[in-house]
């Protein structure tokens, strides 16, 4: 054997405070396999410098994007969900929630608060797949319902952030009911002529492109996000047929016309208010 392979001492010899352990979290592997920091990556609005993927994000990250100065006044920060149907499949409904809530730090899959955005007050409701898959319950219903109903009374334009997996099932017809809910009172924000942007990240399926997902004015979307109703597996398994290559990402849905633009989110707060001055004839910001 060459005695390049020959261990030339006996033993470890590195003192054990002298390791050097790699932080974890240092490094972030995106699908296509570049590795980014991830310090790099935040101060890159969370998408890769190497191939421009958008990491998924959440409400804390949306805000601190959109809102000046990451300043803002939380709606309804405490309400949190029931089990009036006292749900149980492999776990009791009420152990997911106390998981949920311990895992994420969260009251439940959307945030909802107004603040300055441009120097102009902005409502934004931003969903967290990362509680229970982003999915729409009474409380995701209800706080976009009365952040709605702080915008139609203070005259404020809304911005949706949609990421979700789709109704809670968890919670039956009550999920399903949060559709006409938030549907009925977008209706109302449009009457009162107030603008409403909607984003649709990855994902964005289910009820929620069912409903207010795909009501803005002005629907946008990031990059190669997943925009569906039913997702591609449950298409092609009833289809039975093979799907297109992108099928049913944000690129896609674009060229067949359900959505307006794809923006990058480097750009999305300057889109978004760009939008709005647009949308109310007002001066345009810089």
């Amino acid at each position: 054997m060459s005695s390049w392979f020959k261990r030339k001492d006996k033993g470890i010899q590195t003192a054990t405070e002298d390791k050097r352990d790699v932080p974890k979290g240092l490094w972030y592997k995106t699908p296509s396999g570049k590795i980014v920091d991830t310090d790099e990556l935040k101060h890159n609005f969370y998408v890769s410098p190497e191939d421009g993927y958008h990491v998924r994000i959440g409400s804390a990250e949306y805000f601190e994007i959109l809102f000046d100065d990451n300043k803002f006044k939380e709606f309804d920060k405490n309400m949190v969900s029931k089990d009036p149907l006292k749900f149980s499949d492999s776990k009791k409904y009420t152990d997911r929630l106390k998981q949920a809530y311990e895992k994420t730090k969260l009251k439940d899959a959307v945030r909802t608060a107004v603040g300055k955005s441009y120097g102009k007050d902005l409502v934004i409701a931003a969903m967290d797949f990362s509680f229970i898959g982003g999915s729409m319950g009474s409380v995701v219903g209800e706080k976009i319902s009365r952040a709605i109903d702080y915008s139609i009374k203070h005259k404020i334009p809304f911005l949706m952030i949609s990421k979700s997996g789709g109704a809670r099932m968890m919670e039956a017809a009550i999920s399903l009911m949060q559709l006409v809910k938030t549907s009925a009172k977008l209706a109302q924000l449009s009457e009162a002529g107030i603008p409403y942007i909607s984003l649709c990240t990855d994902p964005t399926t289910g009820g929620t492109t069912a409903s207010y997902a795909m009501l803005g004015d002005i629907n946008i979307a990031e990059p190669n996000a997943l925009v569906a109703f039913a997702g591609p597996r449950v298409v092609k398994d009833t289809t039975g047929k093979e799907l297109p290559p992108g099928f049913q990402r944000s690129e896609f849905v674009l060229e067949h016309g359900f959505l307006d633009k794809i923006v990058e989110r480097k750009n999305l707060k300057k889109e978004v208010n760009l939008y709005i001055d647009l949308i109310q004839n007002l001066p345009i910001r810089k």
